[in-house]
Protein backbone atom coordinates (compact mmCIF):
# COMPACT_ATOMS: atom_id res chain seq x y z
CA UNK A 1 0.00 0.00 0.00
CA UNK A 2 1.50 3.28 -0.87
CA UNK A 3 2.80 5.26 2.10
CA UNK A 4 0.13 8.33 0.90
CA UNK A 5 -2.72 6.45 2.05
CA UNK A 6 -0.95 4.96 5.03
CA UNK A 7 -0.30 8.27 6.54
CA UNK A 8 -3.73 9.22 8.90
CA UNK A 9 -2.97 12.80 7.96
CA UNK A 10 -1.04 15.39 6.47
CA UNK A 11 1.29 16.99 8.74
CA UNK A 12 1.66 21.06 8.84
CA UNK A 13 5.22 22.20 9.33
CA UNK A 14 3.72 25.06 12.28
CA UNK A 15 1.48 22.52 13.81
CA UNK A 16 2.12 24.16 17.11
CA UNK A 17 4.14 23.44 19.84
CA UNK A 18 4.37 19.77 20.96
CA UNK A 19 6.05 19.17 24.56
CA UNK A 20 7.81 16.52 27.01
CA UNK A 21 10.58 15.40 28.95
CA UNK A 22 13.87 14.68 26.72
CA UNK A 23 15.54 11.35 26.62
CA UNK A 24 18.79 11.60 24.74
CA UNK A 25 20.59 8.67 23.70
CA UNK A 26 22.78 8.01 20.32
CA UNK A 27 22.01 4.27 20.26
CA UNK A 28 17.91 3.93 19.69
CA UNK A 29 17.83 0.70 20.92
CA UNK A 30 19.10 2.07 24.38
CA UNK A 31 16.77 4.83 24.51
CA UNK A 32 13.93 2.69 24.18
CA UNK A 33 14.47 1.08 27.09
CA UNK A 34 13.60 3.97 29.14
CA UNK A 35 11.46 6.28 26.93
CA UNK A 36 8.21 6.91 28.66
CA UNK A 37 4.56 7.92 26.30
CA UNK A 38 5.15 11.92 26.03
CA UNK A 39 8.63 11.62 26.28
CA UNK A 40 10.93 13.82 23.00
CA UNK A 41 13.37 10.89 22.16
CA UNK A 42 16.59 12.59 20.82
CA UNK A 43 18.87 10.01 18.85
CA UNK A 44 21.64 10.05 16.50
CA UNK A 45 20.29 7.52 13.67
CA UNK A 46 21.24 7.73 10.11
CA UNK A 47 18.77 5.89 8.12
CA UNK A 48 16.22 5.01 11.04
CA UNK A 49 15.17 1.57 9.86
CA UNK A 50 11.43 -0.21 10.55
CA UNK A 51 12.77 -2.37 13.95
CA UNK A 52 13.67 0.90 15.35
CA UNK A 53 10.79 3.12 14.23
CA UNK A 54 8.53 0.48 15.69
CA UNK A 55 9.95 -0.11 18.85
CA UNK A 56 9.91 4.07 18.72
CA UNK A 57 6.25 3.61 18.44
CA UNK A 58 5.32 1.37 20.87
CA UNK A 59 6.87 4.13 23.21
CA UNK A 60 4.55 6.48 22.29
CA UNK A 61 6.68 9.43 22.48
CA UNK A 62 5.65 13.19 21.93
CA UNK A 63 7.97 13.16 19.18
CA UNK A 64 11.51 12.41 17.92
CA UNK A 65 14.44 14.79 17.13
CA UNK A 66 17.02 13.07 15.03
CA UNK A 67 20.49 14.73 15.09
CA UNK A 68 21.60 12.69 11.68
CA UNK A 69 19.56 12.37 8.76
CA UNK A 70 16.75 10.01 8.72
CA UNK A 71 16.73 9.48 5.12
CA UNK A 72 20.36 9.60 3.76
CA UNK A 73 19.58 8.36 0.89
CA UNK A 74 21.59 5.65 0.70
CA UNK A 75 18.73 2.95 0.29
CA UNK A 76 15.00 3.56 0.80
CA UNK A 77 14.33 3.05 4.89
CA UNK A 78 11.08 2.56 5.99
CA UNK A 79 11.38 4.01 9.82
CA UNK A 80 10.56 7.45 9.00
CA UNK A 81 7.34 6.40 7.28
CA UNK A 82 5.98 4.60 10.34
CA UNK A 83 7.19 7.51 12.51
CA UNK A 84 4.78 9.64 10.71
CA UNK A 85 1.79 6.81 10.11
CA UNK A 86 1.46 6.83 14.09
CA UNK A 87 1.33 10.61 14.35
CA UNK A 88 4.76 10.89 15.75
CA UNK A 89 6.46 14.70 14.78
CA UNK A 90 9.74 13.87 13.38
CA UNK A 91 12.03 16.77 13.45
CA UNK A 92 15.18 15.80 11.34
CA UNK A 93 18.39 16.69 10.92
CA UNK A 94 19.07 18.87 13.64
CA UNK A 95 23.08 18.48 14.27
CA UNK A 96 25.06 16.31 16.91
CA UNK A 97 24.94 19.76 19.01
CA UNK A 98 21.79 18.46 20.26
CA UNK A 99 23.35 15.55 21.87
CA UNK A 100 24.32 17.31 24.68
CA UNK A 101 21.20 18.36 25.82
CA UNK A 102 20.73 17.12 29.46
CA UNK A 103 18.65 13.82 29.88
CA UNK A 104 15.09 14.81 31.62
CA UNK A 105 15.12 18.52 30.43
CA UNK A 106 11.79 19.62 29.64
CA UNK A 107 11.86 20.96 26.05
CA UNK A 108 8.99 21.73 23.78
CA UNK A 109 9.09 21.80 19.72
CA UNK A 110 7.88 24.92 17.75
CA UNK A 111 7.98 24.05 14.26
CA UNK A 112 11.23 23.17 12.69
CA UNK A 113 12.59 23.99 16.22
CA UNK A 114 13.49 22.86 19.35
CA UNK A 115 13.89 24.92 22.54
CA UNK A 116 14.21 24.33 26.37
CA UNK A 117 12.27 27.42 27.88
CA UNK A 118 13.25 30.35 25.74
CA UNK A 119 16.54 28.84 24.87
CA UNK A 120 16.89 27.50 21.16
CA UNK A 121 18.45 24.15 21.30
CA UNK A 122 18.39 23.02 18.06
CA UNK A 123 16.93 23.80 14.55
CA UNK A 124 15.88 21.19 11.79
CA UNK A 125 13.47 20.15 9.02
CA UNK A 126 10.04 18.73 10.56
CA UNK A 127 9.28 15.73 8.00
CA UNK A 128 6.18 15.68 6.35
CA UNK A 129 4.52 12.88 3.95
CA UNK A 130 5.66 15.02 0.83
CA UNK A 131 9.42 15.78 1.68
CA UNK A 132 9.28 11.62 3.21
CA UNK A 133 8.02 10.57 -0.60
CA UNK A 134 10.33 12.47 -2.32
CA UNK A 135 13.52 11.48 -0.25
CA UNK A 136 12.81 7.89 -0.59
CA UNK A 137 12.41 7.86 -4.65
CA UNK A 138 15.64 9.48 -4.44
CA UNK A 139 16.77 6.75 -2.47
CA UNK A 140 15.22 3.75 -4.32
CA UNK A 141 17.36 5.69 -7.21
CA UNK A 142 20.57 5.08 -5.33
CA UNK A 143 20.08 1.39 -4.73
CA UNK A 144 22.65 0.68 -7.75
CA UNK A 145 25.73 2.24 -5.71
CA UNK A 146 24.59 0.07 -2.89
CA UNK A 147 24.24 -3.46 -4.46
CA UNK A 148 28.00 -2.56 -5.84
CA UNK A 149 28.96 -1.92 -2.56
CA UNK A 150 27.47 -4.91 -1.33
CA UNK A 151 28.80 -7.13 -3.94
CA UNK A 152 32.33 -5.40 -3.23
CA UNK A 153 31.37 -6.24 0.95
CA UNK A 154 30.61 -9.86 0.29
CA UNK A 155 34.26 -10.61 -1.17
CA UNK A 156 35.87 -9.21 1.67
CA UNK A 157 34.16 -10.51 4.10
CA UNK A 158 34.41 -14.47 2.22
CA UNK A 159 38.53 -13.57 2.23
CA UNK A 160 38.10 -13.12 6.28
CA UNK A 161 36.35 -16.01 7.19
CA UNK A 162 36.49 -18.48 4.06
CA UNK A 163 37.57 -21.30 6.81
CA UNK A 164 34.60 -20.59 9.40
CA UNK A 165 31.90 -20.66 6.63
CA UNK A 166 33.34 -23.79 4.46
CA UNK A 167 34.59 -25.59 7.21
CA UNK A 168 33.60 -24.88 10.29
CA UNK A 169 36.83 -23.85 11.45
CA UNK A 170 36.84 -21.88 14.76
CA UNK A 171 32.93 -22.68 15.62
CA UNK A 172 33.57 -23.73 19.79
CA UNK A 173 32.10 -26.59 21.54
CA UNK A 174 29.19 -26.15 23.56
CA UNK A 175 27.82 -28.33 26.27
CA UNK A 176 23.65 -27.87 24.73
CA UNK A 177 23.01 -31.10 22.12
CA UNK A 178 21.96 -29.56 19.28
CA UNK A 179 22.68 -32.95 17.36
CA UNK A 180 19.15 -34.09 15.14
CA UNK A 181 16.99 -31.28 17.01
CA UNK A 182 15.19 -28.26 15.89
CA UNK A 183 16.54 -24.99 16.46
CA UNK A 184 14.26 -21.70 17.17
CA UNK A 185 16.18 -18.77 17.01
CA UNK A 186 14.62 -15.46 18.20
CA UNK A 187 16.39 -11.42 16.88
CA UNK A 188 14.46 -9.23 18.40
CA UNK A 189 13.58 -7.67 14.90
CA UNK A 190 11.03 -8.04 12.68
CA UNK A 191 7.65 -9.00 13.74
CA UNK A 192 9.06 -11.14 16.23
CA UNK A 193 5.86 -11.26 18.59
CA UNK A 194 3.72 -11.99 15.95
CA UNK A 195 6.05 -14.45 14.98
CA UNK A 196 6.60 -16.09 18.30
CA UNK A 197 2.86 -16.17 19.07
CA UNK A 198 2.10 -18.06 15.78
CA UNK A 199 4.77 -20.33 17.03
CA UNK A 200 3.25 -21.65 19.54
CA UNK A 201 1.51 -24.84 18.71
CA UNK A 202 4.79 -25.83 16.65
CA UNK A 203 7.07 -24.92 19.96
CA UNK A 204 4.63 -27.05 22.35
CA UNK A 205 4.91 -30.11 20.29
CA UNK A 206 8.22 -29.85 18.46
CA UNK A 207 10.06 -29.09 21.66
CA UNK A 208 12.95 -26.81 19.71
CA UNK A 209 16.01 -25.75 21.02
CA UNK A 210 15.58 -22.17 22.12
CA UNK A 211 18.42 -19.68 20.70
CA UNK A 212 17.98 -16.07 21.84
CA UNK A 213 20.58 -13.54 20.43
CA UNK A 214 21.21 -10.58 22.72
CA UNK A 215 17.56 -9.27 23.70
CA UNK A 216 15.73 -12.27 21.55
CA UNK A 217 16.30 -14.27 24.90
CA UNK A 218 13.73 -11.46 26.60
CA UNK A 219 11.97 -11.91 23.94
CA UNK A 220 11.90 -15.57 24.20
CA UNK A 221 11.18 -15.36 28.03
CA UNK A 222 8.42 -12.51 27.36
CA UNK A 223 6.29 -15.07 25.44
CA UNK A 224 6.29 -17.78 28.58
CA UNK A 225 9.60 -19.69 27.24
CA UNK A 226 12.87 -20.78 28.39
CA UNK A 227 15.82 -20.11 25.91
CA UNK A 228 18.65 -22.92 25.63
CA UNK A 229 20.98 -20.95 24.51
CA UNK A 230 21.91 -17.01 24.59
CA UNK A 231 23.99 -16.14 21.93
CA UNK A 232 25.65 -12.57 21.54
CA UNK A 233 27.11 -9.69 22.55
CA UNK A 234 25.45 -9.17 25.81
CA UNK A 235 24.78 -5.24 24.73
CA UNK A 236 21.19 -5.64 24.79
CA UNK A 237 20.27 -8.51 26.90
CA UNK A 238 18.76 -8.29 30.13
CA UNK A 239 20.29 -9.53 33.78
CA UNK A 240 17.81 -11.53 35.08
CA UNK A 241 17.65 -13.48 31.96
CA UNK A 242 21.85 -14.16 31.61
CA UNK A 243 20.87 -15.82 34.87
CA UNK A 244 17.98 -17.91 34.08
CA UNK A 245 20.03 -21.14 33.57
CA UNK A 246 20.90 -20.47 29.87
CA UNK A 247 24.36 -21.48 28.05
CA UNK A 248 25.83 -18.45 27.41
CA UNK A 249 28.14 -17.91 24.22
CA UNK A 250 29.31 -14.38 23.72
CA UNK A 251 30.12 -13.00 20.41
CA UNK A 252 33.83 -11.69 20.35
CA UNK A 253 35.66 -9.88 17.46
CA UNK A 254 37.95 -11.43 15.42
CA UNK A 255 41.26 -10.07 17.48
CA UNK A 256 39.72 -11.95 20.43
CA UNK A 257 37.94 -8.92 22.23
CA UNK A 258 34.58 -9.16 23.80
CA UNK A 259 32.75 -6.25 25.42
CA UNK A 260 30.31 -8.64 27.01
CA UNK A 261 32.86 -10.99 28.52
CA UNK A 262 33.56 -9.20 31.44
CA UNK A 263 29.49 -8.21 32.12
CA UNK A 264 28.49 -11.64 32.24
CA UNK A 265 31.36 -13.28 34.65
CA UNK A 266 30.72 -10.40 36.74
CA UNK A 267 26.82 -12.25 37.03
CA UNK A 268 28.52 -15.38 37.70
CA UNK A 269 28.15 -16.84 34.79
CA UNK A 270 31.07 -18.41 33.04
CA UNK A 271 30.26 -18.14 29.39
CA UNK A 272 31.75 -19.77 25.70
CA UNK A 273 33.42 -17.36 23.39
CA UNK A 274 33.02 -17.10 19.96
CA UNK A 275 35.30 -14.64 17.94
CA UNK A 276 33.61 -13.91 14.35
CA UNK A 277 33.78 -10.86 12.01
CA UNK A 278 30.22 -11.33 11.55
CA UNK A 279 27.03 -10.38 13.53
CA UNK A 280 25.46 -12.16 16.68
CA UNK A 281 22.46 -13.39 14.43
CA UNK A 282 24.84 -15.19 12.34
CA UNK A 283 27.02 -16.59 14.63
CA UNK A 284 23.96 -18.41 16.12
CA UNK A 285 23.07 -19.88 13.05
CA UNK A 286 26.78 -21.13 12.01
CA UNK A 287 26.60 -22.66 15.61
CA UNK A 288 23.40 -24.30 15.05
CA UNK A 289 24.51 -25.76 11.74
CA UNK A 290 27.98 -26.89 12.56
CA UNK A 291 26.51 -28.53 15.82
CA UNK A 292 23.98 -30.92 14.04
CA UNK A 293 20.68 -29.34 13.79
CA UNK A 294 18.30 -30.53 11.24
CA UNK A 295 15.81 -27.61 11.30
CA UNK A 296 17.12 -23.85 11.99
CA UNK A 297 13.65 -21.38 12.41
CA UNK A 298 14.73 -17.98 12.34
CA UNK A 299 12.15 -15.18 13.54
CA UNK A 300 12.92 -11.46 13.68
CA UNK A 301 15.99 -12.05 11.51
CA UNK A 302 16.63 -10.28 8.19
CA UNK A 303 15.28 -11.49 4.81
CA UNK A 304 14.80 -9.11 2.54
CA UNK A 305 17.20 -6.75 0.37
CA UNK A 306 15.45 -3.72 2.47
CA UNK A 307 16.18 -5.58 5.73
CA UNK A 308 19.95 -6.45 4.81
CA UNK A 309 20.19 -2.62 4.16
CA UNK A 310 18.70 -2.09 7.26
CA UNK A 311 21.54 -3.44 9.29
CA UNK A 312 23.92 -1.17 7.78
CA UNK A 313 26.90 -2.61 5.32
CA UNK A 314 29.04 -3.73 7.23
CA UNK A 315 26.59 -6.54 8.53
CA UNK A 316 25.18 -7.26 5.31
CA UNK A 317 27.55 -9.87 3.95
CA UNK A 318 27.72 -12.18 6.41
CA UNK A 319 24.21 -12.40 6.60
CA UNK A 320 23.89 -13.20 3.14
CA UNK A 321 26.55 -15.69 3.26
CA UNK A 322 25.67 -17.32 6.23
CA UNK A 323 22.49 -18.30 4.64
CA UNK A 324 24.24 -19.58 1.99
CA UNK A 325 26.01 -21.71 4.30
CA UNK A 326 22.89 -22.65 6.44
CA UNK A 327 21.42 -23.56 2.94
CA UNK A 328 18.12 -25.96 3.20
CA UNK A 329 17.71 -25.83 7.00
CA UNK A 330 17.22 -22.45 7.39
CA UNK A 331 13.46 -21.60 7.06
CA UNK A 332 11.75 -18.28 7.83
CA UNK A 333 9.14 -18.50 10.86
CA UNK A 334 6.25 -17.31 8.75
CA UNK A 335 7.12 -20.08 6.56
CA UNK A 336 6.54 -22.49 8.97
CA UNK A 337 3.99 -21.18 10.57
CA UNK A 338 2.04 -21.12 7.01
CA UNK A 339 3.10 -24.80 6.26
CA UNK A 340 2.87 -25.85 9.90
CA UNK A 341 -0.75 -27.51 11.10
CA UNK A 342 -1.23 -29.25 14.51
CA UNK A 343 -1.27 -33.08 14.31
CA UNK A 344 -4.50 -32.91 15.97
CA UNK A 345 -7.10 -31.22 13.31
CA UNK A 346 -10.15 -29.49 14.91
CA UNK A 347 -12.67 -32.28 12.90
CA UNK A 348 -10.57 -35.15 15.38
CA UNK A 349 -10.82 -33.09 18.40
CA UNK A 350 -14.56 -33.58 18.31
CA UNK A 351 -14.48 -36.91 17.49
CA UNK A 352 -12.20 -37.35 20.20
CA UNK A 353 -15.06 -35.66 23.01
CA UNK A 354 -18.35 -37.96 21.09
CA UNK A 355 -16.40 -41.18 21.56
CA UNK A 356 -15.69 -40.06 24.91
CA UNK A 357 -19.42 -39.56 25.61
CA UNK A 358 -20.39 -42.36 24.11
CA UNK A 359 -18.29 -44.59 26.03
CA UNK A 360 -19.22 -42.63 29.19
CA UNK A 361 -23.02 -43.27 28.25
CA UNK A 362 -22.32 -46.91 28.48
CA UNK A 363 -20.83 -47.71 31.30
CA UNK A 364 -23.75 -45.69 32.90
CA UNK A 365 -26.23 -47.81 31.53
CA UNK A 366 -24.06 -50.63 32.31
CA UNK A 367 -24.84 -50.64 35.98
CA UNK A 368 -28.29 -50.15 37.97
CA UNK A 369 -27.51 -46.74 39.30
CA UNK A 370 -26.52 -45.32 36.21
CA UNK A 371 -29.68 -46.55 34.57
CA UNK A 372 -31.40 -44.54 36.85
CA UNK A 373 -29.38 -41.06 36.74
CA UNK A 374 -29.26 -41.48 32.62
CA UNK A 375 -33.65 -41.43 33.06
CA UNK A 376 -33.59 -39.02 35.78
CA UNK A 377 -31.70 -36.84 33.71
CA UNK A 378 -33.31 -37.59 30.59
CA UNK A 379 -36.59 -36.31 32.62
CA UNK A 380 -34.66 -33.32 33.68
CA UNK A 381 -33.89 -32.43 29.74
CA UNK A 382 -37.34 -33.00 29.00
CA UNK A 383 -38.94 -31.16 31.14
CA UNK A 384 -36.05 -28.03 30.31
CA UNK A 385 -37.09 -28.52 26.65
CA UNK A 386 -40.82 -28.32 27.62
CA UNK A 387 -40.32 -24.84 29.18
CA UNK A 388 -38.23 -23.12 26.80
CA UNK A 389 -40.56 -24.39 24.07
CA UNK A 390 -43.92 -22.49 26.16
CA UNK A 391 -41.47 -19.49 26.69
CA UNK A 392 -41.21 -19.49 22.41
CA UNK A 393 -44.44 -19.72 21.93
Amino acid sequence: MPFMTRLRRERDPDLGEVEGTARVDKRTKDLTKRLQPGDVAVINHVDIDKVSAEALVACRPAAVVNAAASISGRYPNLGPEILLAADIPLLDAVGEEVMELAEGTPVHLDGNTLKAGDRLVATGTLLDSESVVEAMGDARAGLNDQLEAFAANTMEYLKQERALLLDGVGVPDIETDLEGRHVLIVVRGYHYKEDLQMLRSYIREYKPILIGVDGGADAIIEARHTPDLIVGDMDSVSDATLRCGAEVVVHAYRDGRAPGLERVRELGVEPVVFPATGTSEDVAMLLADDKGATLIVAVGTHATLVEFLDKGRAGMASTFLTRLRVGGKLVDAKGVSRLYRSRISGLWLVAMVLVGLAALFAALWATPGGRVFLQVLGARLDDLWSALGGIVT
